[in-house]
């Protein structure tokens, strides 16, 4: 009979490290936040349809055509498409208030910013 302190005592547990947990991934978009609704809104250059995108739903990295920076996961913008061509190839993502800056070409009528439909 040998002791459990013994010389001659085998291991009684491998010494081989357990995994860890598999990583949870979060969602693309986490459910629970919603896109803000869309509005119609008139400018000089026609009707645009904008949908606010709240920061928690914000989950990629997106470049904004009015200053060709990025807009990061997490900040909210704006996505914005042409209320006479609907689709994703059309869609354009936007910082707020890059959105709200954006160059107006000015025509007949033309009013300071935009006009929205409800």
């Amino acid at each position: 009979m040998t002791s459990r302190t013994g010389a001659h005592c085998s291991p009684c547990h491998s010494l081989t490290p357990v995994s860890p947990r598999k990583a949870r991934r979060s969602p693309a978009q986490p459910p629970g936040v919603p896109l803000g609704p869309p509005q119609t809104q008139e400018w000089p250059d026609g009707d645009w349809v904008v949908r606010p995108v709240p920061g928690a739903a914000a989950a990629k990295t997106y470049r904004c055509p009015g200053c060709d920076q990025q807009i990061w996961p997490g900040v909210p913008h704006v996505v914005v498409w042409p209320a006479q061509a609907p689709g994703l190839a059309e869609r354009r993502h936007w910082h707020n208030s890059c959105w709200q800056r954006r160059p107006r070409r000015p025509g007949p009528g033309a009013q300071d910013g935009p006009v929205r439909k409800r």
